[in-house]
């Protein structure tokens, strides 16, 4: 793309990292050189054009009279009073909660705030979450818990450009978010998987080291990373005592786990406990990051909180040049936690059932505050309450696949098929979409105008070069169509700039405070990470060099001890499964796989397997294999590698049906953040059973 063309600045549609992105007139798209990026992007980057006119790109509403006949194109005015009329009878009958929203972490932030809104002004429903409760939210209550506030980094990316060491617990981002490597090319690194990933591999050639432990143990290595800090004289004792409370009660648990007896549960060896400690503690930038491998637990906050208070101990956080920062997975993984699509949240990141929160948000929606909902259920509960008696009888879905992102996703095609009615807006025809009642098309990222917030707490500006199709709407012009069908009170507007100015007013004075950004001042090119909370406030890009966010300014040290995982392995169910990314699929991959050069590289679903476990289970590299756990199977193609613990199976997320790796997930949850427990399965591994539909299942799911 020449730089004399007709092209518009806007960011990438997939991770967090939102890379700087030209997209030209006819949808080619470019690098554009931005601070988290530096001019690249990674494959899914490059190729994200061919989904704007993919041959199975939604175009017009669809509806179908029941779950077993075939989707037949209709009019937005039929579709939208359809689903209008259909959700009054189901509230007059049942009452308000009997309907429930589902949104996403993909969502810009005028459309969860506006998504948040709706569905407690427009619906009157408490009954409303979001798929970052699988991505984000153990971090999110780790970092409230200790800091007072959740932003996942606490710092620009681009101060990592000059870190000495970086120490990533459970982030593989060479595969997951490529152009972060740029920013740690000076570092030695320091990565803790059960897998030797490739950002592992960049570990060990930076001169540094990978940390292999047992799946569901990284709470364990990180206390016997404490009791090293204390006993060989790493404590920041200064900093402890100025800038935290806690610590007494913290080390009356980490005294207990010295390396040596931490090694026995954790499999990562004392002396290289010792060594990273010593590194953090002599290096002088230097920063500890988590990512879903620490997070994606039944204990996933406690875990957090185990690196947390190991970088309190030694000074990290609100220091120049060093810290600790958690990295954000989807798009909007930031601003759609902060907005009020999340079920115990008001926007602004104001908890729902605070009495001044309610108030707050009540005036600038001009409702009385008594008619908002409290709380309702976490998205796991929320998914297995459908179609129950007490639960939901009607679902919305936007932007999220829930039957391959959520866990045990077999229940969960159970629970969509007792509903009464299902209806999903989305661009491509995923798993979720084609068992719907209604699917409604909608725009695609460089279709659309609005805002999201990137791993930094950066606001960005998302704008519009092509106009959508001509019979696909916004989601915006979805949900305002949606209010107005209903006769909901209040203002549903479908313009973003006039959204966002709403959310502006509604965020002022919350811990996420918008109030002082506006389109005028992002498109003006300012840099404006929030806390910003007034339109002459220059954003506040570092946190926490004079106080942290609690009334006394300190961090809280929590005291937390090693559980373990919600299931054991047994003689029936031998190995440990664990979940996570590869370089080419996003997400549930509803997208990346119907891209061509996407898909040839990684066609279908595959298991790595260590191959003295594959040999023991009468398999080798390339034969099918059942993966099997006490909720389902998933049939892969085995990967035998010999760097991966023989103990533990890797599966990739990114596939459905019979190659849906959360067929076998827990949906065990974490007690504080409702995480479920991704990360860890007891799982059994087998020859697979016989081909189905012309084929294997994993090939069908592929095609799929």
């Amino acid at each position: 793309m020449g730089p004399g063309e007709n092209r518009t600045a806007t960011h990438c549609p997939y991770c967090a990292l939102q890379c700087g992105q030209w997209v030209g007139p006819s949808g080619e798209v470019d690098a554009r050189d931005f601070p988290t990026n530096a001019g690249g992007m990674c494959q899914k980057g490059w190729t994200s054009s061919a989904l704007l006119t993919h041959p199975q790109r939604l175009t017009r509403p669809l509806v179908r009279d029941s779950r077993t006949a075939g989707f037949r194109e209709t009019g937005w005015d039929d579709a939208l009073g359809g689903i209008a009329g259909r959700l009054a009878a189901l509230r007059a009958e049942h009452g308000p909660d009997s309907v429930a929203v589902f949104g996403a972490g993909g969502l810009t932030n005028e459309k969860a705030y506006l998504l948040g809104k709706f569905a407690r002004v427009a619906l009157g429903t408490s009954q409303i979450d979001y798929n970052g409760r699988f991505c984000m939210s153990s971090a999110a209550a780790a970092g409230n818990r200790a800091f007072g506030i959740d932003r996942g980094l606490p710092f620009p990316v681009t101060d990592l450009d000059d870190a000495e060491l970086v120490v990533l617990a459970g982030a593989n981002v060479a595969e997951t978010m490529p152009p972060l490597m740029s920013h740690l090319g000076t570092a030695r690194l320091v990565v803790i998987d059960p897998r030797r990933t490739p950002t592992a591999e960049r570990a060990i050639a930076s001169g540094g080291l990978h940390l292999a432990p047992r799946p569901g143990t990284d709470l364990v290595l990180a206390l016997g990373m404490l009791h090293a800090a204390v006993v060989d004289g790493h404590l920041d004792l200064g900093y402890v005592d100025d800038r935290t409370s806690g610590f007494d009660d913290v080390w009356r648990i980490a005294s207990q786990w010295w390396p040596e007896r931490a090694e026995r549960v954790c499999g990562v060896a004392a002396a290289d406990m010792r060594t990273v400690v010593r590194w953090l503690a002599t290096t002088s930038r230097r920063y500890v990051l988590t990512a879903r491998g620490a997070e994606q637990h039944a204990h996933g906050v406690d875990t957090v909180t185990a690196w947390i208070n190991l970088s309190l101990a030694l000074g990290l956080p609100g220091r120049p040049g060093s810290g600790f920062g958690t990295i954000t997975g989807q798009g909007n993984g930031q601003g759609g936690r902060e907005h009020g699509q999340k079920s115990d949240q008001l926007p602004g990141y104001r908890r729902i059932d605070d009495p001044a929160a309610r108030a707050h948000v009540a005036s600038v929606w001009g409702v009385d505050p008594a008619s908002l909902p409290g709380p309702g259920r976490s998205a796991v509960e929320l998914l297995d309450s459908l179609g129950r008696p007490g639960g939901p009888k009607a679902l919305l879905v936007f932007g999220s696949n829930v039957l391959v992102s959520a866990p045990d996703a077999r229940a969960v095609a159970d629970r969509l098929d007792a509903l009464d009615l299902l209806v999903v807006a989305d661009v491509v025809p995923g798993e979720t979409a084609m068992r719907a009642d209604v699917l409604l098309p909608v725009a695609q990222w460089a279709e659309e105008e609005g805002t999201m917030t990137n791993l930094e707490g950066r606001v960005l500006r998302r704008r519009r070069a092509l106009a959508p199709p001509p019979d696909v709407r916004t989601d915006l012009e979805v949900i305002s169509g949606l209010a107005a069908a209903l006769d909901a009170p209040g203002a549903f507007p479908a313009d973003p700039e006039t959204v966002f100015d709403e959310l502006r007013r509604a965020s002022s004075g919350g811990i996420a405070d918008y109030a002082g950004v506006s389109y005028a001042r992002l498109d003006a090119g300012e840099a404006l990470h929030w806390p910003c909370p007034a339109e002459d406030h220059p954003g506040t890009p570092r946190l926490f060099a004079d106080r942290f966010a609690h009334a006394d300014g300190r961090a809280r040290m929590v005291p937390v001890e090693h559980l373990e995982p919600d299931e054991a392995v047994d003689t029936g169910y031998p190995l440990r499964a664990t979940t996570g990314r590869v370089l080419v699929h996003y997400q549930s991959g509803a997208q990346t796989r119907r891209v061509d050069e996407l898909a040839a590289i990684d066609p279908e679903v595959f298991v790595e397997v260590h191959p003295d476990t594959a040999a023991r289970h009468g398999l080798a590299d390339g034969d099918l294999a059942d993966v099997t756990s006490r909720r389902g199977t998933t049939t892969a193609r085995v990967r035998c590698v010999p760097t991966l613990r023989p103990d533990t199976v890797f599966l990739p997320f990114h596939y459905g049906g019979a190659g849906a790796a959360n067929n076998v997930t827990n949906p065990a949850l974490d007690p504080v953040s409702r995480m479920p427990e991704f990360k860890v399965a007891a799982v059994r591994l087998e020859p697979a059973r016989l081909t189905v539909d012309g084929g294997t299942p994993v090939e069908a799911a592929a095609r799929a």
